[in-house]
């Protein structure tokens, strides 16, 4: 099939780029925010974004760096939502430094990578851009809209702040109590293919995303009957993804089963109210600095 006129070019172009770039946009935009889920929920919403905006796509710009641009300014919206960009919006506002020269910097690797969270935004996004996405000075100032010289200061800063920090993952957070309870109960309940069981936990008019498939009514999807109907042997565990609780999906394979996604379950008032799915998402639990899985999950099912 051939495809004609500039908007088709641009979006074959364009599929191809993202097919090839999501996990790195994934992993930019949960180091930002820090969280491997919400990022996900980013990369989805810049994505959508940039296809709105296809049509009046300069063809002479590469993709790559306008779709790290894009990614990158629904981080900062998803941070001001939060409110917890204040104190690193302040820093910025006044580093108005001499430019440095460009050092070169040590290689971030991943056990160390989730120690980005704890830099205010702009140095957060310039070391990740320039040591974990090797963009060059020029091209991260471009990214941000910011000086050559703010850019440099800024990396500067973020370098020696991570290089006096030890490198271990951030401490499991608390889990409420009621949310374990229906955690368990929900694993225990789908790994028994109880789906009667499981609706039990579950509110009417909960929301359902599996993500790159499907957002809306639970009750509009036919998401436990695919489950039922697979026929790649699987079972839940519940777990935790950098520290927060969660439910891991495990898939057999020949030395035992092995963790290859992640559900995410909101709860209010002792009700499952949502459930997203990351399922067809492999890159999220890579992306992640800590994958625990509760003890007996490795049991033969």
């Amino acid at each position: 099939m051939e495809h004609s006129g500039p908007f088709e070019a641009r979006y074959l172009a364009f599929l191809e780029t993202i097919t090839n770039l999501r996990p790195a946009l994934h992993r930019y935009c949960s180091r930002m925010i820090g969280s491997v889920l919400d990022g996900e929920d980013v990369v989805q919403n810049a994505l959508f974004q940039a296809f709105r905006k296809l049509d009046s796509y300069n063809d002479s710009l590469p993709l790559k760096p306008w779709l790290f641009r894009i990614a990158h300014n629904c981080c900062i919206d998803f941070l001001r939502r939060r409110e917890v960009r204040r104190e690193a919006e302040a820093e910025v506002a006044t580093a108005d430094v001499e430019p440095l020269a460009d050092p070169v910097g040590p290689a971030l690797g991943p056990a160390v990578e989730h120690l980005v969270l704890t830099l205010p935004r702009m140095e957060r996004a310039c070391v990740l851009l320039k040591d974990v996405f090797d963009y060059s000075i020029e091209e991260t100032s471009e990214l941000l809209d910011s000086s050559i010289g703010g850019v440099k200061a800024a990396l500067h800063r973020g370098r020696m702040k991570l290089a006096s920090l030890p490198a271990v993952p951030a401490a499991p957070r608390a889990t409420d109590p009621e949310v374990r309870r229906l955690l368990d109960l929900y694993v225990e309940r789908f790994n028994d293919r109880d789906w009667d069981g499981l609706r039990d936990l579950i509110s009417a008019d909960a929301r359902l995303r599996v993500a790159d498939r499907f957002d809306g009514r639970l009750s509009d999807s036919p998401y436990f009957s695919r489950y039922a109907q697979s026929k790649q042997p699987w079972r839940l565990a519940v777990g935790e993804v950098d520290g927060e609780a969660a439910i891991i999906s495990m898939e057999l394979v020949e030395d035992g089963w092995r963790p290859v996604s992640v559900v995410h379950l909101d709860v209010a008032a002792g009700r499952i109210v949502r459930i997203a799915d990351y399922t067809h998402c492999r890159w999220i639990l890579p992306a992640a600095a800590s994958v625990h899985v509760s003890r007996d999950a490795h049991q033969p099912y």
